[in-house]
């Protein structure tokens, strides 16, 4: 894992597993206990971990307190032995905001994440301040079901443990099969894929039993239909969506926006960006989540 100069390592215990998350420590940052936390949520792919944000959230570490969480299954949190489902996720976002924060709070959630984030605050209004969103969706929205994909129902027929290893193995938990993920997948601009981000996804796709978390979004296993309840949330939302995202047309994020937009205060477009701006195009990332602050007050 790669931790930004002045982060360090922290954790909880959730009902899955230790639960890792990187906060500031010492210089260069000063105490910040008593400033406003913001929570920075990854998505989801081979590898994926709190790096995702890590070109963001310490632009940010003088003015709040950092929570960047590994979710379980990810990064260097636990990876359980399971079949992952949505709500354990959603728990999980719950959880980890009863445990860390003690007053509502913003947080900034990427992709399927995002998703869960959006129906945690659902459940759960009175954890939250306010949420930015990147490509929020359940990746089943307006009749493109990501389960239905070629892919998706290729993962879901060899669905049998050998071949779930075999298959993570050569597909996804090494350089190439990352690297290729990035540039289909993630980014709009492969040329912004520089070592670094492969290596880490590549640190975090090989840590032991990481197979269990992807190979369950690999299948589809996590995805659901967000508009069923975006109407319901209730907390004041800001969406970023890339023109680029591969899995989820900017038009699926406009449509969800429409359906509630007492709640969903602002939509934002970016040019030439995937479904992961954080790591694509961080420095347009901060001025954005700069802008959007103040707005959602």
């Amino acid at each position: 894992m790669f931790i930004p100069r002045g982060f360090g390592e922290c954790s909880i215990t959730t009902k899955l597993g230790r639960m890792v998350y990187y906060t500031a420590q010492g210089e260069p940052w000063d105490e910040c206990r008593s400033k406003e936390t913001l929570v920075f949520l990854h998505g989801f792919g081979g590898g994926s971990s709190a790096y995702e944000w890590s070109k963001v959230y310490p632009a940010f570490a003088a003015e709040y307190q950092i929570l960047a969480p590994d979710l379980i299954g990810w990064g260097r949190s636990d990876h359980p032995a399971r079949s992952y489902q949505a709500e354990d996720y959603i728990a999980i976002v719950i959880e980890f905001m009863e445990q860390t924060c003690l007053v509502p709070t913003t947080v900034i959630a990427s992709a399927l994440t995002a998703a869960f984030t959006i129906r945690a605050a659902i459940e759960r209004s009175d954890l939250f301040k306010s949420l930015i969103v990147t490509t929020a969706a359940g990746l089943a929205e307006f009749g493109q079901d990501y389960r239905r994909s070629g892919f998706a129902q290729f993962a879901q027929s060899v669905n049998i443990p050998f071949l779930n290893q075999l298959l993570y193995g050569a597909g996804v938990a090494n350089s190439f099969g990352i690297r290729s993920f990035l540039e289909q997948r993630q980014f709009a601009d492969a040329a912004q894929i520089y070592p670094e981000i492969v290596e880490a996804y590549r640190q975090s796709a090989q840590r032991p039993n990481a197979e269990y978390a992807a190979l369950s979004f690999v299948r589809g296993d996590l995805c659901f239909d967000l508009s069923q309840y975006i109407t319901k949330l209730t907390v004041p939302t800001a969406m970023i969506w890339g023109k680029g995202s591969e899995f989820t047309s900017p038009d699926i994020g406009r449509k969800l926006a429409e359906m509630n937009p007492q709640a969903i205060r602002r939509f934002y477009y970016l040019d030439n960006v995937g479904f992961t701006p954080q790591l694509e195009q961080p420095a347009v990332t901060i001025g954005l989540i700069r802008q959007i602050l103040p707005l959602l007050e």
